[in-house]
């Protein structure tokens, strides 16, 4: 179990001081400052830092684990939790790996960025505020070089960490969010639709082609975190998932 930096838990001095200690918590472990498997300071040790009481400790770090930010744990101590894995149809994909499972090259292109406010466009087809600051990705991967799914992604800036900083050169967005980026809560849905005049140049298909079109959004707690398009060309995709009594198997 790695060790953590009692001084790295900084208080913002906003809010009542059982939330600033969640807060201070939540961006060490959504930065990935502190990694899954991190032990997370005693309660004594941090009332004795930060000058707070036992109450108000416990009381921050029962949220964190209800957010699934933390395991606590009696004799072994609390540590910070990992992501949920992802591999059944509903769940949140890899499409690195999803390529993969098809025994094909995987590649990927950042075809455009922007980030502020949302245009017009974006901020009524995603549900935006104008208000919202968010990172606007339009992504297109690859498989075998041939094209194989058309991304359209926000990413809500105030709700991860680093995203300022990261490219996705090397790690497409959805990925990098599941390595830096907790949820809670996800919504999907698939349609079929025909594609439009650009999306057909880029997928490299005919404009009005059958397309899957799968749309999810995810949030942590009341936060949302991120909300993506992806465009499958219907031909060449279909999805499968097999279910028993309990859920997915």
């Amino acid at each position: 179990m790695t060790e953590t930096r009692l001084d790295a838990v900084k208080l913002d001095g906003t809010g009542p001081v059982y939330d600033q200690i969640r807060r201070a918590i939540r961006d060490l472990v959504v930065s990935g400052e502190w990694p899954p498997g991190t032990g997370v300071p005693p309660e004594h040790a941090l009332m004795e830092q930060l000058g707070a009481s036992r109450m108000t400790v416990h009381r921050a770090l029962v949220q964190l684990a209800r957010e699934g930010l933390i395991i606590r744990r009696r004799r072994s101590g609390t540590v910070v939790a990992s992501p949920p894995a992802s591999h059944a149809m509903l769940d949140i994909l890899s499409i690195p790996e999803e390529v993969e499972q098809l025994g094909q090259a995987y590649a990927h292109d950042v075809l455009s960025r922007s980030d502020g406010r949302p245009a017009p466009e974006v901020a009524e087809r995603f549900g935006l505020k104008r208000s919202d600051k968010v990172s606007h990705l339009v992504v297109l991967h690859r498989a075998g070089g041939k094209p194989h799914v058309l991304e359209e992604r926000v990413i809500h800036v105030a709700s991860v960490a680093g995203l300022a900083e990261e490219d996705f050169a090397q790690t497409p967005p959805g990925d990098w969010l599941l390595k830096h980026s907790l949820w809670s809560q996800a919504e999907h849905a698939i349609s079929a639709v025909g594609a439009q005049g650009d999306e057909a140049v880029l997928l490299e298909i005919a404009v009005g082609e059958p397309c899957l079109l799968v749309e999810r959004r995810t949030w942590n707690q009341d936060r949302p975190v991120t909300a993506v398009r992806l465009l499958y060309p219907g031909p060449r995709h279909r999805f499968i998932g097999r279910f028993g009594p309990y859920g997915q198997v």
